[in-house]
């Protein structure tokens, strides 16, 4: 029976709940890393400042401590800026040199024998600060002064523009602008960015960090360290969570090898939670201003989008996320004229990278609250505006005003099946009900179609198997794991192509020394690029195979067929004489003698032509406790569409994930500084993640429509979650409280938030 399609249990969960995951931090215990010690970064207290004063003499004295380093030992180049668009003035110190730029700041490292008297020694080291004035309202900062000498545009980190396209708001019947706040959050993976270094026996630096693969953090701390590539072995074991923030190294990892030379030992580095609060970049941050037009019966035809792009205090990732919205602006409609336009700003708070979804899930808030206002301005029903003007699904593959090549899509089919799994007249009618009787619970519902953008950066990835002796199979795969279930999704693959057991299959990756090549594990491509590789590489050795096969059953290779349910290959027409994988190892290996274990070896590196658009439609039902603002989600119902689904179980896991996070973001999550730049939420006490209590059990309808981009038909799902939940929770919060006359209530919608909104509204 074929593994795809169905759902096979995680194979990679039994050693996690037996507490025998390898972690980072477990290196303690790891011969290997013989005399490790511990770095603890002494950071920035103010938002900005410079630095007047740096005394480490009562660190360098105290017990255990190795060495005390600030920025006038480190003869290392800045930090690398992610894009050569950004404004080349921003420049990152290593550590900070005269000047702090945010509340987490780098400024020095002391290394000591252990964690405890690294920590300890670190609070006697003493900072003179001058403080300055802190710029905290993106808005402000772009007529605000500059935080850097030299740039083009005071605190303008990048402008970005849809080039030859303006919206045309002439003729428009209804016009409605909308500004919409999407709140900037911490990611908080609740392992944070641990990573240690050592100088091995070989001359080489080993470097073990918990990212999102170790190719490309080799690059980037090969770059940092003017290493050879060759110099280096990265390695990647279990991760406790990334949701994309870990990616990059930061600058506290990079220096780690270069700590490990000074001080001929190796080193580790594990911070605290409130550390990785202000340290680990935050996601999201943006401003949105949205105008939205078209007639009276609900076509629109009009929609531009400005955004003003928290950047914090250096150019990261983060200001490159516009780019996304841009290119995702109109979301799954049909619009005829399209703007857009941002501005992405430095400010004294955290730096901003990419999260769980990276620039989609702000595109499709945006147009989403699009479509709830217009409806409302309109007096229609919010999905049926929706469906006035779907791309249809004649129109595939359909290329974009934006330039985006959408593969497939059927938004009608996955909008009509979320309303019908929620049973929206009975909810509609129940809220009418509801106001009527002036109900003090309020019932809301909210809706977002959504279509985003999968593998759209990077679009190749590494796969390889092996036959080896006993007859088992090996996979190399460049894609690197944090929770996805790569090592049951290759497994399935490679089972299906060639008929051997799951348990006789060993899958090796998040290494740099075993695994020849491999890119960054997000933006949801796993399966559509690094599955197809592994997918082709199986099918290449079921071919070398076969070959063997014939020359043990003395037929033509031609005449030679497998037969996966049994694991086999036997002439057609006559089953009866088959040999199978193991059989074919032990000829192999007799013949080679002492060769080695690889007896074939068949390698893919998957390239594809063009990103996957995956797309759904979420409802959320949501009721507001008219007297306190205190909203329940009592509801949420997600149609995802993500192509041919290799495991419907890890499916669910992903979406289920991502749902969360979406709600927590509108609902719970919002990173908050003061007026000076002082964080306010930076531990989980004052920073409210999302638990199981707060949520319901998630409703699910799964469609399937194959995209041609791939041989397994496969589009990513792991940040679906995250961009169609979102606006589908906050639309369903505004919607409760519509007949009272609101129109907008920005995120997260805490209970205070829309008790004011009620309140000013009901005077």
């Amino acid at each position: 029976m074929a593994l795809r399609g169905t759902s096979v249990v995680r194979r990679e969960d039994e050693p996690l709940l037996r507490g025998q995951g390898q972690f980072v931090a477990d290196l303690t215990a790891d011969a290997d890393w013989d005399g490790l010690a511990h770095a603890c970064y002494v950071t920035s207290t103010v938002p900005h400042a410079r630095v007047a004063g740096l005394d480490v003499s009562e660190a360098r004295n105290a017990p255990g401590v190795i060495d005390v380093v600030t920025a006038a030992d480190v003869n290392l180049e800045p930090y690398p800026s992610p894009s050569p668009a950004f404004d080349a003035a921003i420049v990152r110190p290593m550590l900070a040199t005269d000047r702090v730029r945010f509340v987490g700041e780098p400024v020095a490292v002391v290394v000591a024998e252990t964690s405890a008297a690294a920590i300890d020694a670190a609070e006697m080291v003493v900072v003179d600060y001058e403080p300055l004035p802190a710029i905290v309202d993106p808005e402000a900062a772009i007529d605000g002064p500059a935080l850097f000498e030299g740039m083009a545009e005071p605190n303008v980190v990048v402008r970005m523009s849809l080039e030859d396209s303006e919206a045309d708001f002439e003729g428009c019947e209804a016009v409605v602008e909308v500004r919409t706040v999407n709140n900037r959050i911490a990611p908080c993976p609740l392992e944070p960015r641990v990573a240690a270094s050592r100088w091995a026996d070989d001359g080489r630096l080993h470097h073990v960090n918990a990212g999102q693969g170790p190719h490309p953090v080799r690059a980037g701390l090969a770059k940092i360290l003017n290493l050879d590539r060759s110099q280096m072995r990265v390695l990647s074991r279990d991760v406790g969570g990334s949701f994309g923030a870990k990616a990059r190294p930061h600058p506290e990892e990079a220096l780690l090898g270069w700590l490990a030379a000074r001080v001929g030992r190796p080193v580790m580095w594990v911070p605290s939670r409130s550390d990785d609060m202000v340290g680990l970049v935050h996601g999201r941050g943006q401003i949105q201003y949205c105008r939205i037009g078209g007639t009276r019966e609900g076509r629109i035809t009009a929609f531009h989008v400005h955004v003003v792009q928290q950047a914090g205090a250096y150019g990261n990732m983060g200001a490159a996320l516009p780019n996304n919205g841009k290119a995702m602006l109109a979301g799954c409609y049909d619009i005829a004229t399209l703007g857009f336009t941002s501005v992405s700003v430095l400010t004294n708070t955290t730096p901003t990278g990419p999260y769980r979804g990276a620039g989609r899930p702000e595109a499709a808030a945006a147009i989403e609250r699009a479509v709830d206002a217009f409806a409302a301005e309109i007096g229609m029903d919010p999905a049926e505006v929706r469906r006035k003007n779907f791309l249809q699904p004649e129109v595939f593959p359909f290329k974009t005003r934006t330039g985006m090549p959408y593969d497939s899509g059927a938004y009608e089919a996955s909008l009509d099946a979320a309303l019908q799994a929620a049973d929206y007249g009975a909810l509609r009618a129940e809220q009418e009900r509801r106001r009527a009787d002036g109900a003090e619970q309020l019932l809301g519902i909210g809706l977002a179609t959504y279509v985003e953008r999968t593998a759209g950066v990077g679009r190749s990835e590494y796969g390889a198997v092996e036959l080896v002796e006993g007859g088992r199979i090996v996979a190399r795969t460049g894609s690197s794991p944090y929770g996805q279930g790569h090592h049951t999704s290759w497994a399935m693959l490679i089972s299906d192509r060639t008929g051997m057991p799951m348990d006789r299959i060993d899958v090796v990756h998040g290494d740099t020394d075993e695994v020849p090549r491999g890119e960054v594990t997000g933006g949801s491509r796993s399966v559509q690029l690094a599955g197809a590789a592994i997918w082709e590489a199986s099918a290449t050795l079921v071919d070398q195979a076969r070959e063997v096969a014939a020359t043990l059953l003395e037929a033509d290779p031609a005449d030679i067929t497998l037969d996966t349910e049994a694991g086999a290959f036997h002439v057609v027409g006559t089953p009866a004489v088959s040999v199978d994988w193991a059989a074919i190892a032990h000829h192999l290996a007799s013949a080679n003698g002492e060769a080695g274990r690889r007896l074939l070896h068949a390698e893919e590196v998957f390239d594809s032509e063009a990103p996957t658009f995956p797309f759904g439609t979420h409802v959320a039902v949501v009721e507001v406790d008219h007297h306190t603002g205190e909203v329940e989600l009592v509801r949420l119902v997600a149609c995802d569409d993500a192509g041919t689904i290799l495991n419907p179980l890890l499916a669910a896991g992903q979406v289920h994930g991502g749902l969360a996070q979406g709600a927590a973001q509108a609902l719970y999550e919002e990173f908050v500084y003061d007026d000076d730049g002082n964080p306010l939420t930076g531990n989980f006490a004052d920073y409210p993640i999302i638990s199981a209590a707060e949520l319901p059990f998630f409703d699910r309808v799964v469609l399937e429509t194959p995209t041609h981009i791939n041989p397994l038909g496969a589009k990513g799902i792991g940040e679906s979650g995250t961009v169609g939940a979102t606006p589908a929770v906050q639309n369903a919060v505004i919607d409760a409280v519509a007949h009272l006359g609101i129109r907008h209530i920005d995120m997260p919608l805490t209970p205070q938030r829309v008790w004011q909104a009620i309140t000013d509204a009901t005077g």
